[in-house]
């Protein structure tokens, strides 16, 4: 068995994504139980050293295809196919996340192999990988196992926590891949930038999400400041969205961005089901709402009924005075 292979998102400054970190983890985790190694795909012109930084995290070997662009899914399909061909890797995990669907979606079609996705646990049985995945609206699990390899993983965001161990420096290995003429339609123009502090809300702790209850644009800095002093981020409603409110960037939900805070304080929400699938794997959802209808009232681990405008600058002068200013 060759082991588990890991795909490691990182941004244009060479930061490795959280999530990523935690699938490097994981891997690591299993690896070690089957007596295998787990080892990552890097993508696009990574350092050396952040390269080998990865075997912090349990990487035995990181494969790096200098030509293939980061950003885009296609051409990490390409690299992860070649890369598992040639080494005969048993399984691809994937931390979660938009790009991790895609490219986990893409390499399932590619190799003609057996996918689970939405995966909060994976656990090792009789020398294989089951995968566990929540069904039914989370009312149930089922375990998943794979009649073949590879066996493509892609878990839950946040799913997996990114655990630094005593091991070494990663082995740093470059790899020449021929990317598929459909890998070259496309090319990663510009990133955009959030509003506020550059925070990727798919990796936020804590976040503030704003909705139209907040009036108009202009309250949003209600969110903002109560998120800066969580040390958290701000989300917005797809109805904000679109209204030119907040950017897109910050939208979840079905057509938006899918979180898994361990606190979403939804401030003005409703609750409507195309917002309740981007955010109803917080650890913990408080809603503050001035209707007590509101949907959010039906699936919340805490309720406020009231005035969200008095509430939030409230909220914030408490935060600040816990932690002394």
């Amino acid at each position: 068995m060759a082991g588990i292979l890991v795909y490691a998102l990182h941004d244009d400054e060479g930061n490795f994504n959280k999530n990523s970190l935690g699938a490097i983890s994981e891997a690591a985790k299993l690896a070690g139980e089957l007596g295998a190694e787990a080892s990552a795909v890097v993508v696009g012109e990574v350092a050396d050293e952040a390269c080998a930084a990865l075997g912090a995290y349990g990487a035995a070997k990181v494969y790096r295809a200098k030509a293939a662009p980061e950003g885009l899914a296609q051409p990490v399909v390409d690299v992860m196919a070649k890369v598992i061909a040639d080494e005969g890797f048993s399984y691809a995990l994937f931390g979660g996340g938009l790009l991790g669907f895609e490219i986990g979606a893409g390499l399932t079609a590619r190799l003609n192999a057996g996918v689970t996705m939405e995966v909060t646990e994976v656990k090792v049985s009789d020398g294989k990988l089951i995968a566990e995945r929540p069904v039914l609206q989370d009312s149930a699990i089922v375990d998943v196992g794979y009649a073949g390899e590879p066996g493509i993983i892609i878990g839950r965001l946040n799913a997996f926590d990114a655990v630094e161990r005593d091991g070494g420096s990663a082995e740093v290995v470059d790899v020449e891949v021929e990317l598929s003429e459909w890998s070259t339609k496309a090319t990663m123009v510009n990133r955009g930038e959030q509003r506020g502090e550059d925070v990727n809300i798919e990796d936020a702790d804590i976040l503030v999400g704003g909705g139209r209850g907040l009036g108009e644009a202009a309250n949003f800095k209600l969110a903002e400041e109560l998120a800066s002093a969580l040390g958290g981020a701000v989300a917005a409603t797809r109805a904000v969205v679109d209204a030119g409110w907040y950017p897109y960037a910050a939208q979840i939900g079905q057509t938006g961005k899918t979180v898994a805070p361990k606190l979403y304080l939804a401030a003005g929400i409703s609750g409507a089901i195309q917002h309740k699938v981007g955010m109803q794997s917080s650890e913990n959802i408080l809603a503050i709402n001035k209707d007590p209808n509101a949907p959010i009232f039906e699936f919340c681990d805490l309720g406020v009924v009231g005035d969200l405008h008095k509430i939030l600058p409230k909220l914030t002068e408490a935060v600040k005075a816990k932690k002394g200013g």
